[in-house]
């Protein structure tokens, strides 16, 4: 048994969506998760700028003895995980190689699509990674820029949102996927949108979910599960609790207490 928390990040709030997932299929685990909120968006900065943020944070988190990083941000992910991992001993990883397994053993015919971040589409990291497996598909990729307003706003339904859903998936469907990643953290709270629009023959890819799942299976492999009855999750900020704590109620469904942190 080893009760060390479990360490997550975010430039905001969407890794949340990672911790409600981690929460359901981790129960007996302690998490201390960290949101930029100061610095949010990442998705428009350099490498340098968020490999530098990402490992503030890291160092942060190191503080609580955390026995792994989750990060759950795509741009950090797609960014800055090579790096985390030379500058740290704690096991790091992200939401990008998961997302790549899951989707690979979804699609049927190899056409896969990635929405995600300008910076997550531009450094073509989900591209290069389901090269690296070597399988035969085919990729085509989306930022979509307002999405992360529209969750951050609440507004995950209506006339409107599913306007601009559409608007920004008909270059992938014209393209015949049939699978879809969802590759920021945010998006999973458009889900019902994304699924409506793309139709029930489009398999959206949940980063969320398939990185919880192979937290645990890396958790298992190590030897590493907690095993305790209470457990805890603290909540850090860099600015503004009271919309973190507001925001935190959509992704969780649940009250959550929060404490600013200033680097």
């Amino acid at each position: 048994m080893d009760t060390r928390p479990i360490g997550i990040f975010d430039s905001g709030v969407g890794g949340l969506t990672v911790v409600d997932k981690v929460f359901r299929l981790l129960p007996n685990e302690n998490i201390v998760y960290f949101g930029d909120t100061a610095r949010v968006p990442y998705g428009n900065k350099s490498k340098e700028t968020v490999t530098r943020f990402s490992k503030e944070i890291v160092k942060f988190l190191s503080s609580f003895k955390v026995k792994l990083i989750i990060v759950a941000c795509n741009t950090a992910s797609s960014l800055s995980l090579g790096a985390l991992k030379k500058a740290f001993s704690i096991p790091v990883i992200g939401v990008i190689k998961p997302g790549v397994e899951e989707a690979l053993k979804t699609s049927k015919t190899g056409r896969i699509g990635v929405i995600g971040t300008e910076r997550t589409i531009s450094s073509s990291a989900y591209e290069k990674e389901i090269e690296s497996t070597g399988r035969n598909s085919f990729v085509i990729q989306k930022s979509c820029p307002l999405f992360v307003p529209l969750v951050e706003n609440r507004w995950l339904s209506g006339d409107i949102t599913l306007k601009i859903v559409r608007k920004n998936l008909a270059p992938l469907l014209a393209r015949n996927i049939d699978t879809l990643i969802l590759g920021c953290t945010h998006y999973p709270l458009l889900k019902k949108a994304i699924q409506k629009i793309a139709g029930e023959k489009v398999r959206l890819i949940d980063s969320s979910i398939a990185v919880a799942k192979y937290t645990k299976h890396l958790l298992d492999n190590k030897n590493l599960r907690g095993n305790t009855g209470k457990t805890y999750a603290k909540f850090f900020v860099s600015d503004d609790t009271e919309g973190f704590i507001r925001l935190a109620k959509v992704f969780l469904r649940r009250n959550i207490k929060a404490k600013r942190i200033v680097f």
